[in-house]
C-alpha cells in the first residue's frame, strides 16, 4: 500500500523489485491511497498487468496485513503556523484586500496544544502543526498492531518543528503561494516527532529512529548495487546512474533533507536499516 504514489513510479519499482520473492505476488493486493482520478490514471499506466484498488483515506482499506510507504506525503498536507509571543501563540492567517491576498497573524493568546513547546522556543519562533497527520498514523498503527505489518514514511523534514517551512513550488521553481492559488504545490516540512508521538499513543508499535535517507540507504546497500548497474552501462546513462545515486544519498542533496521513520509490531522485527 502506498499514501500518495503520484505518478505510480515506486509502486512499479517495488513490485519490480520483488519479483524474485517466491508467493509474493501470487499473494499480494496492492492498495493505492490516491484522491486524484489524474494520478489515478498515471498510476494505472505505470503498473501494466496489475490492478490495484484505490482508496481516498485510510476508513476504506481492507482488515489485513500492510506493508506501507508513504514517500513525499506528509509535506503536502495542510498545515496550521504559530508564532510564539509573550502572551501566547499568534496563528498566521490568509488576508484578503480587495482582490489581493495576503498574510496575517492573529492577536496573541495561551494555547494549551502547545504547552509541550513552551520549553524549547523563544518570542518569535514559529512552529508548525499538521492536524491531519496523527489520526492517518493513528488509523495505520492501529491497523498494524491488530493485523501485522509496517509503514515507513520517507519525507524531508526534522524531528521538532521550528521555522517557517511553507513553500509554494510551480514547475520546479519557488513561487509565492498566493499569486496563483491551485496552480502551484504546497509543502512544509514534516515534523517527524510529532509522527512517532503520534504512534506511541498506540501500545504495542515500535517506532524507529529517525534516520537520515542517506544513511538508511547505505545501510540497505545501496552503493554496492549502484556499482553493481553503472558497470553495465556506459556513456551518458552511466553518468546519470551515478547523479542519480548522489542525489538520493548525498548530504547535499536528499541524504540528510529527506528523512524515515518507520512502524511495527513490537513483537516483529526492527525495521531494516532504521534500527539502533
Amino acid at each position: 500500500m502506498e499514501f500518495g504514489p503520484g505518478r505510480g513510479t515506486l509502486m512499479a519499482d517495488m513490485l519490480r523489485a520483488t519479483r524474485g520473492v517466491p508467493g509474493l505476488h501470487a499473494a499480494v493486493q496492492v492498495h493505492m491511497v490516491e484522491a486524484s482520478p489524474v494520478l489515478r490514471r498515471a498510476q494505472a499506466a505505470a503498473l501494466p498487468g496489475i490492478t490495484p484498488t484505490w482508496h481516498d483515506g485510510v476508513d476504506s482499506l481492507p482488515v489485513m496485513p500492510v506493508s506501507m510507504v508513504a514517500n513525499e506525503f506528509f509535506d503536502a498536507l495542510p498545515i496550521r503556523q504559530f508564532r510564539r509571543a509573550t502572551a501566547g501563540w499568534s496563528e498566521r492567517h490568509v488576508t484578503c484586500g480587495g482582490e489581493t491576498l495576503g498574510f496575517g497573524w492573529s492577536q496573541p493568546a495561551p494555547l494549551a496544544a502547545l504547552d509541550h513547546r513552551l520549553n524549547d522556543t523563544h518570542d518569535t519562533d514559529i512552529i508548525e502543526i499538521c492536524p491531519a497527520a496523527s489520526p492517518i498514523i493513528l488509523a495505520l498503527v492501529s491497523r498494524i498492531k491488530a493485523h501485522g505489518g509496517c509503514a515507513l514514511c520517507i519525507d524531508y523534514g526534522g524531528w521538532r518543528s521550528r521555522g517557517d517551512t511553507f513553500q509554494a513550488l510551480c514547475q520546479h521553481a519557488m513561487v509565492d503561494p498566493l499569486e496563483a492559488p491551485g496552480l502551484a504545490d504546497l509543502t512544509a516540512h514534516v515534523d517527524f516527532e510529532a509522527l512517532a508521538r503520534a504512534a506511541n499513543q498506540i501500545p504495542g508499535i515500535r517506532t524507529s529512529p529517525m534516520v537520515p535517507q542517506g544513511v538508511f540507504l547505505e545501510r540497505l546497500g545501496i552503493t554496492p548495487r549502484a556499482r553493481t548497474l553503472a558497470n553495465r552501462l556506459t556513456g551518458a546513462a552511466q553518468r546519470s546512474h551515478i547523479a542519480a545515486h548522489r542525489r538520493l544519498t548525498h548530504p547535499d542533496e536528499m541524504g540528510s533533507l529527506f528523512k524515515c521513520l518507520a512502524f511495527t509490531p513490537l513483537a516483529a522485527p526492527p525495521f531494516p536499516g532504521l534500527s539502533e
